[in-house]
């Protein structure tokens, strides 16, 4: 008997889409285990990437504290025999005063040449200009020897670091007619 419904399908043409969307689906399948591969190792990449970069945070943290504890070492080594000379003098019972003042002269020789190694600059303005952004005028005095504005005594003297003033020269300065 044959079939006269309109509506009926082949068996055969029904068989053939089941194949096609079996194929598809199986296409999709696969496609959708790859991705999901990909995503998989793309997630073990990002979590490897975000321990290193936590590993190197805290690097460069462990090495910046270790170069903050030890920065002042060449400095304070430097001063070592500055120490040793004042430590020694003091150790000197039978010293006189002229002993002493030589010690002390070399001392302070050592002294000066450990700071101005370090990059620390004395500032004495002995009858120069003054300069507001170097020293501080502590008084104003009245002299016909000295051009206004200039230093005539120097109180306290400063120091420059590396160029940035880290204690101004305290200064005694001509007045302005």
């Amino acid at each position: 008997m044959q079939n006269n419904d309109p509506h009926a399908t082949d068996p055969a043409q029904d068989s053939a889409a089941d194949n096609s969307v079996n194929a598809d689906l199986d296409a999709l399948t696969a496609r959708l285990a790859a991705l999901e591969s990909e995503l998989s190792s793309a997630r073990d990449t990002v979590l490897r990437e975000r321990a290193e970069i936590e590993n190197q945070r805290r690097r460069l943290q462990r090495d910046l504290d270790q170069a903050r504890r030890f920065a002042n070492e060449k400095l304070l080594g430097d001063l070592l025999p500055v120490y040793d000379g004042l430590a020694l003098g003091l150790s000197n019972e039978n010293a006189d005063a002229k002993t002493l003042r030589e010690g002390l002269a070399i001392t302070l020789k050592q002294l000066e040449k450990v700071t101005s190694s370090n990059g620390l600059v004395l500032v004495d303005p002995l009858h120069q200009p003054f300069n507001p952004d170097h020293h501080q005028a502590i008084s104003a005095v009245d002299s016909a020897e000295h051009a206004p504005n200039t230093v005539v005594a120097v109180v306290q003297k400063g120091f420059v670091l590396n160029d940035r003033l880290l204690r101004p020269a305290l200064v005694a300065v001509v007045k302005d007619n």
